[in-house]
């Protein structure tokens, strides 16, 4: 993961321009195919909004089992920013967006389920950052996101700004699940790997379940304006 804060003043201003009907903005970074750079964006994103947050902003990382945000975080991946503190529960009271399956966990607490989530402020910072605690699942379970409008509506009242980092729909459609709680979602990808059609059908089926693609980030484009010109059409 690396700090590209850099490349991303275009899509700052068009987030910014977001006018969501109550509290914080909520955007989702995803890409077509894994290896993108999307959770580079994402993050890079996120330490931008935290400079500007009041109460403060929430990257949330829809790669449950991989936890590979909060592990960037542990490694220093941004020189003015700490490493991750204590956790507290991101259940905030409410259904979780996630599901276990078989459910229940060995001490046999159904509320233990809804709190294996949680954030850790970011030191230095006001940006919280989410970890799934997988450690706490049994053998052979497995979990599942779901939508859950409640959450995200509580999370909302709670931040200026919700990041969210989706996994490549090549591996997962857990953001094509959650698209339709956001305010806008941006396209990620690399021109010298992903073809503008691949980009088009992320973006119908972005808009078929109900989210609203808002802006792309092309990585290392270099000279091949012909293809922003067809992304752009």
């Amino acid at each position: 993961m690396r700090d590209l804060r850099d490349r991303l003043d275009r899509a700052w201003l068009t987030a910014s321009r977001l006018t969501p009907d109550g509290g914080a903005r909520c955007v989702m970074f995803m890409s077509a195919r894994e290896g993108e750079g999307t959770s580079s964006l994402a993050a890079s994103f996120a330490m931008m909004a935290a400079r500007k947050s009041q109460k403060a902003t929430w990257l949330i990382d829809l790669d449950l089992r991989r936890n590979a945000m909060f592990a960037a975080f542990e490694r220093g991946v941004f020189r003015d920013a700490g490493a991750p503190g204590r956790a507290f529960d991101a259940s905030l009271r409410t259904d979780p967006i996630y599901m276990l399956s078989p459910p229940g966990l060995e001490r046999g607490s159904e509320n233990a389920d809804k709190k294996l989530l949680t954030v850790h402020e970011i030191k230095g910072t006001r940006l919280l950052v989410s970890r799934f605690r997988n450690e706490e699942l049994r053998p052979g379970q497995r979990v599942q996101l779901r939508t859950q409008p409640a959450w995200w509506d509580t999370v909302r009242r709670a931040a200026d700004w919700v990041v969210v980092d989706a996994p490549a729909l090549s591996r997962s459609p857990a953001g094509l699940a959650m698209a339709a709680q956001m305010d806008g979602v941006i396209i990620v990808l690399q021109a010298d790997s992903t073809g503008a059609e691949e980009v088009m059908g992320l973006r119908r089926e972005i808009e078929t379940h109900g989210g609203r693609v808002i802006g792309v980030v092309i990585n290392r484009i270099g000279a091949d304006a012909r293809f922003a010109d067809r992304l752009a059409g």
